[in-house]
């Protein structure tokens, strides 16, 4: 996921907690929804739902599994102005559903069908309560079609969702902000297909996730259509709408390389675009082949202050690659870190938002390799400064894989350095336990097994222990669920709390 920049010394700037990350949004404050009501159901009164998520527990909904999303936005050339917009979702019900709750809390709903017959819907908390002219039984295909604005101004205290650019937007919905921009079952076990068809007007480019379907002119505007082969959860959605230039190339076994740039930054954005067919092969050497139909880089003319693996399309700020103050070997570790997300966190995403250090610890794990193998800078020397820090990162946010539950208001507080370092901690120690060839063979099962699909800390520890062939459960339990760090296999002289906790909170750093 996310970082924050720091300077060429591999420190942090003050008061900053890591370099180029952990993401925060800054704050993330719960939101009244701002759903407006067209129809308001007869029944009883509308009530937000959930799947009880530990950390997010009104994210997601039960009864209904999405296939698909066909999300149309139209927008004006006004980054300050809601998008007209119509998503369109394909699910198949898991259980009788008299009222469909979808998650959506910015924008006006002017219309909603369900199977093309019109519904009635109602706000509650952050969902949207549609109430269809006869319950839906279980086990049938649905298709509900909602007509709403999508507004990519930030509701007060909060941010994610749309994110506005010198000459655009773009989308950061990590973790729980996509349903700031569409109607959406928002939990990444619900992961689906996406169509993305955008208008703007001429002058603008718009890309999606994705391969490009076509694009149609007319009436001085022009609607861009992108197609996912993969499926995808909600908080990978990416549209760059702007005035862009798109830098194409081929990659490693003919896949398709598109880079969508500033214009005005083309010429310092080419060399650092130039770079990712190395590091897609350089990742490709460690776990196996990329896991989708095109890859590339989004620099977004905004002080982003951060990175998001935005799925076949990742999100930077341009500054990262024009700014001088910053060395070659941290940028790129940086580009790899977002780019290892495309495996670990994208193809295969976490059940829970628990699981998250699957995600952010393999990807600074790979960062941290990428930045020894390439530019010296020892990974067991970052790994002996992490032991050091370990105790207070769990003190201050839980052991990796439980996760404090965020504040109100600090939604983003969940990623911190406990599931960034620390889930990468985990790894090394695991790596020590088990030996460099088993630890290689598990990491590249892990990615082929559950391609697609989502997976649990309780599958990583299962798959750990078939490729060891005995069983891990009480070694990674300490290493993931202890209030301490366990000692570390092969290094009984690292001693927790004998390190400046700041030293390690460069997550693209030595």
């Amino acid at each position: 996921m996310l970082h924050t920049p720091h300077t060429s010394t591999g420190r942090p700037p003050a008061g900053r907690g890591r370099a180029l990350g952990p993401r925060r949004y800054r704050a993330a404050a719960l939101l009244a929804s701002a759903v407006s009501l067209g129809l308001v159901a007869a029944s009883a009164p509308a009530v937000p739902l959930g799947i009880g998520d530990r950390l997010f527990p009104h994210l997601g909904n039960p009864g209904y599994d999405v296939a698909s999303y066909d999300l149309a936005f139209t927008y004006s050339g006004n980054n300050s102005e809601p998008l007209r917009a119509v998503t369109t979702i394909d699910a198949r019900t898991t259980a009788r559903l008299e009222r469909i709750n979808l998650d959506f809390a910015h924008g006006e709903v002017g219309s909603v069908e369900v199977d093309g017959r019109p519904a009635a819907f109602a706000g509650a908390g952050e969902d949207l309560v549609i109430t269809p002219g006869k319950p839906l039984p279980k086990g049938e295909r649905t298709r509900i079609t909602v007509r709403h604005t999508s507004d990519p101004v930030s509701p007060k205290g909060r941010e994610g969702g749309w994110v506005r650019t010198a000459d655009g937007l773009v989308m950061a919905n990590q973790a729980d902000a996509a349903h700031l921009v569409f109607p959406c079952n928002d939990h990444p076990f619900d992961k689906a297909r996406f169509t993305i068809r955008v208008t703007a007007p001429d002058g603008h480019i718009a890309v999606a996730n994705g391969l490009a379907a076509g694009v149609e002119r007319a009436n001085g505007s022009a609607t861009w259509t992108y197609r996912t082969r993969h499926p995808m959860a909600t908080e990978l959605a990416q549209v760059s709408i702007g005035r862009s230039a798109v830098l194409r190339r081929t990659g490693p076994h003919g896949l398709p390389l598109r880079d969508v740039v500033p214009a005005k930054h083309r010429a310092a954005a080419e060399p650092w675009a130039a770079r990712t067919a190395g590091h897609i092969s350089w990742m490709e050497s460690k776990v196996g082949r990329y896991p989708f139909e095109s890859y590339g880089l989004l620099m977004a003319d905004a002080p982003l202050g951060f990175a998001l693996e935005t799925q076949t399309l990742s999100l930077f700020g341009a500054g990262l690659f024009t700014e001088p103050a910053y060395e070659q070997w941290y940028v790129e570790s940086i580009m790899v870190h977002e780019l290892a997300h495309q495996w670990f966190g994208d193809s295969v995403s976490p059940r829970t938002w628990s699981d998250l250090w699957l995600n952010e610890g393999h990807a600074t794990w790979y960062e941290a390799l990428y930045a020894e193998e390439k530019a010296g800078r020892s990974l067991r020397t970052r790994m002996r400064d992490a032991y050091a820090a370990s105790d207070t990162w769990r003190a201050a946010g839980g052991p990796p894989a439980a996760p404090k539950v965020p504040a109100p208001g600090q939604k983003t507080g969940i990623f911190r350095q406990n599931v960034y370092e620390g889930g990468a901690l985990v790894l090394y120690a695991l790596r020590q336990e088990i030996g460099h060839p088993a630890f290689e063979r598990l990491e590249r099962a892990w990615v082929t097994r559950h391609r697609d699909g989502t997976a649990s800390t309780a599958d990583f520890v299962r798959l750990a222990s078939e490729i060891a062939g005995r069983d891990l459960d009480g070694f990674l339990r300490a290493w993931l669920y202890g209030e301490k760090t366990p000692p570390m296999p092969g290094h009984p002289d690292w001693k927790p709390g004998t390190a400046d906790p700041a030293a390690t909170a460069v997550p693209a750093a030595e």
